[in-house]
């Protein structure tokens, strides 16, 4: 498979997850099969960028398929358990402002031909590379994603199995459990996007001043 189609399956096991979980949501099978699949949409995050590099494959509109990827994913996953009852509405809405944000400061940055990281690149440092590009990093968030959007799934099958402890003692300790993981995905998230929106700005003032230049000349017509 192609790095695309890698991406492209994740995506597609992403919404088969959730569809398992609300059109079966009295079937633990369906809910095992959907935590799977969840797993599969998250580990898979890390095997298309290294079959892009091993097979030489990398390209730019890969790059940026496989960022709207995580982009589509995070926010189905945090809308859906949102929606669930599971989490605040106010998770998803972080995720997706953050992701409009980011988003809109590189393409400021393409059009001022930057991309990427390094000395030619959108985020120059070393401490902005090492934050949101490096393996540690990559790979550290990978897993809390995964483990807080198991987790998070996890919960809706243990409340069909009608276990006693768990509908009446313990279910606010495990929701609490939860909302840590959350809270520590969404600390991650932030950040991540530190190093792109503080070297980003550079370009935001830059098409204000590009944007200042043209518009005498559209009043000169």
């Amino acid at each position: 498979m192609t790095p695309n189609q890698i991406t492209i399956a994740r995506v597609a096991a992403a919404f088969l997850a959730v569809a398992l979980f609300t059109c079966f949501n009295q079937s633990i099978a369906a809910d095992l099969v959907a935590v799977a699949l969840t797993a599969t949409a998250i580990g898979l995050d890390g095997l298309d960028g290294y079959v892009a590099r091993t097979r030489g494959l990398a390209s730019p509109m890969g790059a940026q398929l496989d960022i709207l990827g995580d982009r589509v994913i995070e926010n189905l996953f945090f809308t859906f358990f949102a929606v669930s009852g599971l989490i605040s509405l106010w998770i998803p809405v972080i995720f997706f402002v953050r992701g409009t944000l980011t988003d809109f400061l590189r393409s400021l940055a393409a059009r001022a031909g930057r991309s990427g990281f390094g000395r030619e690149g959108m985020v120059e440092t070393r401490w902005g590379r090492a934050l949101v590009a490096s393996r540690v990093s990559r790979s550290t968030y990978a897993t809390v994603k995964c483990i807080c959007f198991c987790y998070l799934g996890m919960l809706l099958p243990m409340a069909h199995l009608g276990i006693t402890w768990f509908n009446r003692g313990n279910r606010l300790l495990l929701l609490r459990l939860g909302h840590f993981l959350v809270a520590t995905t969404v600390i991650a998230c932030l950040a991540r996007a530190v190093p792109v929106i503080w070297e980003g700005r550079r370009y935001f003032s830059t098409a204000e001043k590009a944007r200042g230049r043209a518009l005498p000349i559209v009043a000169n017509r």
